[in-house]
């Protein structure tokens, strides 16, 4: 077994002693020796992390010198990765997100994300001992047989493209491997599911980026889009779909989450749902919770327009942390997240499961038990003390994804004679969208 592996078995091993066990399990079954067996042969691959984001937020200049290799795991300045709990994590594979802000103008969304690129490729060349840029799933295989972490990207929002497929072009070109269709705005091309509707899904240009991303063999990320987009896109791609860090509206009927309809049509796709670990996509309970105490602040305290306690902000605060004390936050779990896992695994079928933690994205409010990147093993074995087997497990870590990547260059290898497209939003989408 490599450093990491053991590494990832060591920091794991309390878990062997547990004494909850799942129907059926035998006592005294060693969860740990499993999980690391699992990641022995099976890349572990999260779909989605926001650690460059938050070091260019956090660190601004500093970012491109400094020490990778241990970060705050606690306070308000915590970072939730760092590559010492990368490897304690037994992480094989990541897509980090290169994200900006959607309601940045195009140009600078752009600008920003070149950036984000930039940063994503200085941090795999300054630490060749630990990352390695990994394009295919032939690479991601051979990298993690090598003891490294395979890296890839995220593009995580369509309006990064600016409207020109040459922009995304040029994005796969630096590595990126996915283009999430939309983030928290609807875009010219496409609805987001944080936003009002305009074109009732995909226009005929989101439908020629779905195609464009099929012929170069980028991933179609479907997290963030309305469910008509959801809808069109798996009608028009010839190639499997991810949601890159999605979770179940079943258990948490928020717009970001995947019905059970658009769950089966992703397990006809064969693509795969990747479980989210931020806790409004989570919790029903913290969804509900978050949006009264965001309505408790605007009634106490609402610039410029009023409110009981406008003008007055120690009050205010002071109101706020009595409502707070009145109303505890309530608790997420990882077993919650397993929940969404098996849940999905039930609904489409486990080999169209996987992880899109959203580490480094969603602050610091994180499931209990899965505060860092350290804890995948704790998850995987939540699993298997819920009657997973190892080869599902290995399918939820990482094999469905690897799955799916080598469908896309399949697909895209097929469609290799067509030309690079040159649509345009003004082309297509005149006057109006549907």
């Amino acid at each position: 077994m490599n450093k990491p592996l053991l590494l990832a078995a060591a920091a794991f091993v309390a878990l062997s002693s547990t004494p909850v066990l799942a129907k059926g399990a035998a006592p005294g079954t060693d969860y740990a020796a499993r999980v690391a067996r699992v990641l022995k042969d099976t890349p572990l691959i999260d779909g989605h992390n926001d650690w460059a984001e938050t070091l260019a937020d956090r660190a601004g200049d500093k970012r491109w010198t400094i020490d990778l290799r241990r970060l705050p795991g606690s306070g308000e300045e915590r970072y939730n990765t760092d590559i010492e709990r990368l490897r304690k994590g037994g992480v094989g594979g990541q897509f980090w997100s290169v994200y900006v802000p959607a309601d940045l103008p195009p140009l600078e969304q752009v600008k920003a994300t070149l950036d984000q690129i930039d940063l994503v490729r200085d941090i795999v060349a300054r630490y060749p001992e630990t990352f390695e840029l990994a394009r295919t799933a032939a690479d991601v295989r051979r990298i993690h047989k090598a003891g490294r972490i395979a890296s890839m990207m995220g593009v995580e929002g369509g309006g990064q493209i600016a409207g020109d497929l040459s922009v995304l072009r040029a994005y796969q070109g630096l590595g990126a491997g996915y283009l999430t269709l939309t983030h928290a705005l609807t875009i010219d091309w496409a609805d987001s599911a944080t936003d009002n509707p305009k074109h009732g899904g995909l226009t005929a240009f989101g439908e020629a980026v779905v195609h464009e991303l099929n012929r170069i063999g980028m991933l179609v990320d479907l997290s963030h889009v309305s469910e008509d987009t959801m809808r069109d896109a798996l009608r028009v791609t010839k190639a499997p779909v991810i949601f890159s860090h999605s979770s179940a509206r079943a258990l948490d009927d928020h717009p970001r989450n995947v019905s059970d309809d658009v769950l089966r049509l992703v397990a006809a796709n064969g693509g795969v749902v990747m479980v989210n670990y931020a806790p409004n996509y989570v919790s029903e309970a913290i969804r509900h919770w978050s949006a009264d105490r965001a309505a408790e602040r605007a009634r106490l305290n609402t610039p410029p327009y009023g409110g009981l306690l406008i003008g007055q902000p120690e009050k205010a605060e002071a109101a706020m942390k009595q409502w707070e004390a009145d109303h505890p936050r309530p608790v997420v779990t990882l077993a919650m997240v397993a929940d969404h896992i098996d849940h999905i695994a039930k609904v489409a079928g486990v080999d169209h499961v996987g992880l899109g933690s959203d580490f480094d994205g969603v602050g610091n409010e994180l499931p209990q038990g899965l505060e860092n990147v350290d804890t995948y093993p704790a998850l995987l074995a939540e699993m298997m003390r819920r009657g997973w087997s190892d080869a599902d497990v290995a399918k939820l870590a990482g094999g469905n994804v690897l799955r799916v990547m080598e469908r896309a260059e399949a697909v895209a290898a097929s469609m290799k004679a067509e030309l690079p497209a040159t649509a345009t939003v003004a082309g297509l989408d005149k006057p109006a969208a549907k």
